[in-house]
C-alpha cells in the first residue's frame, strides 16, 4: 500500500520527467543546468527521493515553471487526470505488487504518451461515475482478476492449511464436526462462540457472524446449517492462523474500503475450504466422478455428506483444483437467486477464469436465458420441494451450446433454498469449456442421457427460434436488424 509521502514523491517525479522530456533534455543536460547528479535526478523521477526546497527551486527554474507548481498536487489540464490517478485511493490502497505491476515503469509510461493516457483515464473515471461504480465494485472486480491471474489456485494457502493441521496435530476424521472446530478456536486462540446476541437482535437479522477482537468472541446467528457454521468457524481459524490485521469482522461486507481487506477475506475463505476439503482427498473423489460413463447426480451429492459443506463451498473449491490438477483453465462459476417471480433471476456472484466465459453478469435488467441449467435447477428444486419438502439439494448437469457460437460448456448446477428466506431459490453452477482435453477427462460427456441445449446470455439478445422458455422478446437483436435495414435503404438513395 502506498503512503502519502510516496504519492507526493511520485507526483513530483512524474512532473519532472514530463517537463524534462518536453524540453528534450537528457539527464546529463539537466544535470549540467542544475548541478544535480544524474543518479539523483533519476531517483527523483522514479519517486525514490524528494529534494529539499532549495533543490526543487533550482529544478523548477531549469524546467521554466514556478516552485509552487512543482510541489503542488495540481498540474496542467493535460496532466491533471494522471496526477489525480496517482493521488487517488486506487494507488494508495491497491497492492500493485500482488498484480506484478512496477509502479516506476507505470509512471514512466504515463510520461511517454500523456495525451492518450489522459484520455483513457478520463474515460474510465466517466464510466465509473455514470454507472455508479464505487470502490467496492472496483475492488471486487480486481479480486476476480487476481483469482484469474493465479488460476484461482494458491499454493501458499494450501500449504498453510496443511501446516496448520500438522502443527497442531489435527487428525480429526472428515467431516470435521462443529464442536471440534469450536474447540480449536477456544484452545488455540481463546475465542468463544456466542449464538444468542445476533439472533436476539432484529437489526442484525441479516448478519451470519461477527467477530469481536476486543472480547475474543465469534458471534454466530442461530439457525445456520452445520455446513454454514463449519465454514465460518474454519474461516475464523484462517484469519487467526494467517495473522491478518486488515480484515472484515462480519460476513456481510458493508463497505470494501481497501483491496487488502477483501483479499484477506478471500484468503481466509480459501483457507477454510482447504481445511474442510483436503486437496488430496477431493482430487481422488473428482477422478472417480470423471471416470463414470454415465452422469450420476448422486455422486456429487454424496460429497456433501462426506465433507459437510454448502453447495457453493464445494463448487468454488473445484475451481481451485481443476486447473492445477486436471489442466482445466477455461471455466466459470456463477450464483443465481430467484424469489417468487418465476421470470426474474439475479446473478449475485460470478467468476471467470482464463477469459470472459459465457454466461456473464448482465446488469441491464435483461432476463437471463431460462434454458440455463442454473435456472432449471431452481425450477426443479421448487417442484421437488412440493413433492418432498425435506429435499435439501437438487443436482443437475447439461451441455450448454451457445447460440451463434462454437462454444459449449459442461455445466454442473446445485440448487437449494436459502435458510434465511425460505421462498428464495439459490443455484450455483460450475461451467467448463468443452475441448478435446476436457472430453478426454470426463467420460460421461458422451452419455446420451446427458442433456444438451442451445442457450444464450439473455432473452433480449437471443435469436433461438421457437424458444418455449423465452420470457422476453429479442429486442436487442431486433434493434440491430432495424439498423441494418435502415443502412441498406439509405445505400439505395
Amino acid at each position: 500500500m502506498l503512503k502519502e509521502e510516496q504519492v507526493i514523491r511520485l507526483i513530483l517525479g512524474f512532473k519532472t520527467r514530463y517537463l524534462r522530456m518536453q524540453k528534450g533534455l537528457s539527464y546529463q543536460q539537466l544535470s549540467k543546468q542544475t548541478g544535480l547528479s544524474t543518479s539523483y535526478l533519476n531517483d527523483i523521477e522514479k519517486g525514490k527521493r524528494y529534494p529539499k526546497p532549495d533543490k526543487i527551486s533550482i529544478l523548477a527554474n531549469a524546467l521554466e515553471v514556478d516552485y509552487n507548481y512543482m510541489v503542488s498536487t495540481n498540474a496542467s489540464k493535460k496532466l491533471q487526470p494522471i496526477v489525480d490517478l496517482l493521488y487517488s485511493k486506487f494507488f494508495k490502497l491497491f497492492p500493485l505488487r500482488e498484480f506484478g505491476i512496477n509502479l516506476e515503469r507505470l509512471v514512466e509510461l504515463f510520461t511517454q504518451t500523456p495525451d492518450k493516457v489522459n484520455a483513457f483515464i478520463s474515460t474510465i473515471f466517466r464510466i465509473a461515475r455514470n454507472y455508479q461504480i464505487g470502490e467496492s465494485e472496483f475492488y471486487l472486480e480486481a479480486l476476480r482478476s487476481y483469482q484469474d491471474m493465479h488460476s484461482n489456485y494458491f499454493p501458499s494457502i494450501e500449504n498453510a492449511s496443511k501446516t496448520f493441521k500438522k502443527e497442531f496435530s489435527i487428525k480429526g476424521t472428515l467431516p470435521y464436526t462443529t464442536a471440534f472446530l469450536e474447540d480449536q478456536l477456544q484452545e488455540l486462540y481463546g475465542i468463544t462462540i456466542d449464538r444468542e446476541q445476533i439472533t436476539s437482535n432484529p437489526i442484525l437479522s441479516n448478519i451470519r457472524s461477527y467477530f469481536s477482537r476486543k472480547n475474543k468472541i465469534l458471534y454466530l446467528k442461530e439457525g445456520l446449517s452445520t455446513a454454514q457454521e463449519n465454514f465460518l468457524l474454519a474461516k475464523e481459524l484462517g484469519f487467526q492462523y494467517l495473522e491478518f490485521q486488515e480484515r472484515p469482522y462480519s460476513t456481510t461486507l458493508f463497505e470494501v474500503d481497501s483491496f487488502e481487506k477483501i483479499l484477506n477475506n478471500f484468503k481466509a475463505s480459501y483457507f477454510a475450504a482447504s481445511l474442510l476439503m483436503d486437496e488430496k482427498n477431493l482430487v481422488k473423489d473428482l477422478k472417480k466422478i470423471m471416470r463414470e460413463n454415465t452422469w450420476h447426480p448422486q455422486l456429487l451429492l454424496n460429497l456433501f455428506d462426506k465433507y459437510d459443506v454448502t453447495p457453493e463451498t464445494l463448487l468454488q473449491r473445484l475451481t481451485n483444483l481443476l486447473a492445477q490438477h486436471f489442466g482445466i483453465e477455461d471455466l466459470f462459476f456463477i450464483r443465481l437467486t430467484a424469489d417468487q417471480d418465476p421470470t426474474v433471476f439475479t446473478m449475485t456472484k460470478n467468476l471467470h477464469l482464463s477469459q470472459l466465459q459465457s454466461p456473464y453478469n448482465n446488469q441491464l435488467e435483461e432476463h437471463y436465458c431460462h434454458r440455463w441449467v442454473s435456472v432449471t435447477a431452481i425450477h426443479d428444486l421448487k417442484k421437488a420441494h412440493r413433492k418432498k419438502p425435506q429435499k435439501a439439494v437438487v443436482a443437475d448437469a447439461q451441455i450448454s451450446k451457445y447460440w451463434q457460437s462454437d462454444k459449449e460448456y459442461l455445466c454442473i448446477s446445485l440448487a437449494k433454498y436459502s435458510r434465511s428466506n425460505k421462498k428464495r431459490g439459490v443455484s450455483v453452477t460450475l461451467g467448463i469449456l468443452i475441448n478435446p482435453h476436457v472430453k478426454s477427462l470426463f467420460n460421461f460427456l458422451s452419455d446420451p442421457k446427458l442433456k444438451s441445449r442451445e442457450v444464450h446470455i439473455t432473452c433480449e439478445r437471443c435469436g433461438v427460434a421457437d424458444c418455449a422458455e423465452r420470457v422476453a422478446s429479442p429486442i436487442v437483436i431486433q434493434a440491430e436488424t432495424d439498423k441494418k435495414v435502415l443502412r441498406e435503404v439509405l445505400a439505395t438513395l
